[in-house]
């Protein structure tokens, strides 16, 4: 459980590091950090196939509680995990799943076509 406040100095640190964008992975790694001054345990999760796959993450992943689908275009593309909320965080865990989602694309197949950004 985290305070309004608590809440609202990191996401004001979340955008700082959206802002100065870069590297996906740098952007979520610093995102988790993020989140840990906050939570027990934080870690998202990637979509591969039928499972998931670990991604960056801090804490100890057996305090892991609840789980936020990350979404782009309408498909789940990954899960941010995190153990130490409550049901007073989700709004601001929906919303961080919901800003973190471009740099969740780590395991998109683009069927043998050549992709151009």
């Amino acid at each position: 459980m985290t305070t309004e406040h608590a809440r609202g100095g990191a996401l004001e640190a979340l955008e700082r590091v959206l802002n100065r964008g870069g590297d996906a992975d740098d952007v979520l790694r610093a995102t988790v950090r993020v989140l840990h001054g906050l939570y027990r345990y934080v870690g998202i999760d990637f979509v591969e196939g039928p499972a998931l796959a670990t991604g960056p993450a801090l804490g100890n992943a057996s305090q892991a509680e609840r789980r936020y689908p990350i979404r782009f275009d309408g498909a789940r593309v990954a899960e941010l995990v995190v153990g130490g909320s409550g049901s007073e965080d989700d709004a601001f865990l929906e919303r961080v799943a919901t800003i973190v989602s471009p740099y969740c694309l780590v395991g998109w197949d683009t069927g043998g076509e050549a992709w151009a950004p």
